[in-house]
């Protein structure tokens, strides 16, 4: 028997007023397959994803998650499924809030837990918190954290909030090269994790593409450009027509890194 997708987007089009921010989308997600989502500024990909966790109503066309679709299934339980990290959430947390604190809320599924903390909610946390390597940072409030343990801790989070779709959207804007190196590795691991969720990795580099991640979507000008295994859509032609502009790519360490050809 086959599985349902983990997400199915037929002709999913938005307009607002004059503008067009999707045209006629149509990509199909299937489980254990892990994506990035490629394109230049202004190709969709913000569209897109608030599209795809509720937040955005298409114009026309249709949105699935797990076989269950936008419009005819309660909107709020579709969206306890999705994760979204972004710097939207990051704004909603209380500067005072502990690493611990933040990470027990997943459980809950709150932002700025107002509720007693059991035993066994701090002690699930702390080991969550371990595994990531934040021990030393349970204690440190939301204000003092580097912006890299930031990003482990939502990501922490929403692990506790057992989300089975987690979207990373430009998870590593304000990151020091030391800070994205290592926050890199840590989704890489996640991505190949078992019962990793399916995750979506939206990013304007190429060289961010883990080998944990094996589908790319390319948007470009509000429709898919390219969809599909890693090999075949990170290709400089492809990238090229993406960025409006000729570019090579090379390989370094498991990665692709894109350079622009000057004429």
């Amino acid at each position: 028997m086959t599985e349902e997708p983990v997400v199915r987007l037929r002709g999913v089009t938005i307009r607002r007023g004059e503008t067009l921010l999707l045209d006629g989308v149509d990509w199909s997600v299937g489980v254990g397959e892990q994506w990035a989502v490629l394109g230049a500024n202004g190709s969709g990909k913000t569209s897109l994803l608030n599209t795809l966790s509720g937040f955005l109503q298409p114009t026309c066309g249709e949105v699935e998650v797990f076989g269950k679709r936008f419009g005819q299934t309660n909107w709020n339980d579709l969206r306890k499924v999705i994760g979204v990290i972004n710097h939207t959430v990051a704004d909603w947390i209380q500067d005072g809030e502990t690493a611990l604190e933040i990470v027990v809320g997943g459980i809950h599924s709150q932002i700025n837990y107002w509720g007693r903390m059991t035993k066994a909610d701090v002690a699930t946390a702390r080991e969550t918190l371990a595994e990531f390597g934040l021990s030393k940072a349970e204690n440190r409030t939301w204000v003092m954290l580097s912006q890299g343990e930031r990003q482990r801790v939502l990501i922490a989070r929403a692990l506790m909030a057992d989300y089975r779709i987690l979207i990373l959207d430009e998870p590593c804007a304000g990151l020091d090269p030391v800070a994205r190196h290592r926050f890199l590795e840590f989704v890489d691991a996640l991505a190949q994790r078992e019962h990793a969720p399916t995750l979506f990795l939206v990013t304007h580099h190429v060289e961010e593409i883990t080998p944990g991640f094996d589908r790319v979507l390319l948007l470009r000008q509000g429709k898919v450009l390219a969809a599909g295994p890693k090999t075949t859509v990170l290709k400089a032609p492809l990238l090229s027509e993406a960025y409006g502009h000729p570019v090579r790519l090379r390989q370094s360490g498991g990665r692709q890194i894109l350079e622009l050809v000057e004429s």
